[in-house]
């Protein structure tokens, strides 16, 4: 079996070459046949890496070829099968780098490399004091015990914050019911006790767990208040780099936050934690995409809209949303801009009335998204989301076959 899942990758690695050679990557096929020669030339497999990187962005990511991100991915498997040895998290940055960023020929083959270096012993790891981990634990379940009194929320929360409508909360209901009064009604509705089965529910309270399962794991964060300022951007940093910023708040431009990341296709061990809500294969429901939000207190997803029908379950923390109907879009000031015309330009915390004078008066309906929820957002809702303490939340897009009778 082993000999055959080298073939295969020997075949796969062979047609991409000829892929890259058809395309004019001479020097790339040349540093990759090196860099997988005999011993491996671990300079070859690095000057590789930086050339798919340069083809990469050599465009909008739109018109990235599919041959050049499986390049990328193939030159991350050779450095981190050259790294494995003497250097560990370099080794584990490829493969995430790969997993990110590369194509799918090779997916199966890095996380095989991934599989096999996770497994090994880390050796020489410095440990940490039991006053340190002790000191990190009450500072996590502080995180997570934020802004319980709805007093405080409100401090922080837009004006006119739950005094309208609010969303409907039931109580583990039926798929069936589900179906009937909300789906097919395109009516939101919070559902409570349905993940409380989930390992996650416990597991992921353990800080040492999750440093565990994905501490020198490398993913992708957005830094600042939120994807429409001029001061947000993006940073590829270690799980355990990011936990230690959810200590750090205060300013708003250096708030971190995961957000909508594929992080159970990447790190697998944390999927096994969770499960697919029933509620997802409404009207002959095929999943879409499964992601992962996680940061600190304080963290924003800004007005918008998604194309798809959700549920996003809160597995730890508390989040406050608002929610709009979808008929009342024009209302809301989409941008006129194609990568943003699902974001409002109403900013919700600093309403300017004047600019936008239409969204004054708009009903909306609102909730306290507590731990355990999950929360149903009809396709192209508009929503506002803000963690009111530290918040871990999975989203689940799903697309229908059988549309809900409103939709067109």
């Amino acid at each position: 079996m082993a000999s055959a899942g080298v073939e295969g990758e020997a075949e796969r690695v062979a047609a991409l070459l000829r892929d890259i050679t058809g395309e004019g990557g001479f020097a790339f096929v040349a540093s990759a046949e090196k860099a997988a020669a005999g011993t491996g030339d671990l300079r070859a497999a690095e000057a590789a890496r930086e050339m798919a990187w340069e083809q990469l962005h050599s465009g909008p990511w739109s018109e990235v070829g599919a041959a050049w991100r499986d390049a990328y991915a193939l030159a991350c498997l050779h450095v981190a099968r050259l790294r494995a040895g003497g250097d560990r998290p370099a080794a584990l940055k490829a493969l995430d780098m790969g997993l990110i960023m590369g194509g799918n020929l090779l997916r199966a083959d890095l996380e095989a490399t991934l599989a096999r270096i996770s497994a090994e012993p880390c050796g020489g790891g410095r440990e940490e004091g039991a006053g340190a981990v002790d000191e990190e634990d009450q500072r996590w379940r502080e995180g997570l015990d934020r802004n319980r009194d709805i007093t405080d929320a409100l401090k922080i929360l837009p004006a006119k914050s739950l005094s309208s409508k609010k969303v409907e909360r039931r109580s583990h209901i039926t798929l069936e019911e589900f179906i009937c009064n909300y789906f097919l009604r395109e009516s939101p509705v919070i559902i409570s006790g349905a993940i409380d089965h989930w390992p996650a529910r416990t597991k992921w309270k353990d800080i040492k767990y999750l440093k565990k399962i994905a501490g020198d794991r490398t993913v992708p964060v957005e830094v600042g208040k939120n994807y429409v300022c001029s001061d947000w951007k993006q940073e590829l940093i270690t799980f355990s780099q990011f936990l230690e910023r959810m200590w750090s708040t205060d300013c708003p431009s250096n708030l971190t936050y995961l957000a909508q990341h594929p992080l159970f296709e990447q790190i697998k061990e944390l999927s096994e934690d969770l499960m697919v809500p029933d509620y997802c294969y409404a009207g002959g429901g095929e999943l879409q995409s499964l992601n992962a939000w996680f940061g600190p207190h304080g963290t924003v997803t800004p007005l918008h809209h998604d194309p798809h029908h959700n549920i996003l379950a809160q597995v730890l923390g508390r989040k406050y949303i608002r929610l709009y109907a979808a008929s009342i879009s024009e209302d809301l000031y989409p941008h006129a801009e194609t990568m943003l015309s699902n974001t409002s330009q109403v900013d919700l915390d600093n309403m300017d009335l004047e600019e936008f004078p239409r969204a004054e008066n708009l009903e909306f309906m609102d909730c306290i998204l507590e731990e355990g929820d999950l929360l149903y957002i009809p396709p192209k809702w508009w929503h506002y989301v803000r963690s009111l303490s530290t918040s871990f939340s999975v989203s689940f897009w799903w697309r229908a076959t059988v549309q809900p009778s409103g939709s067109s």
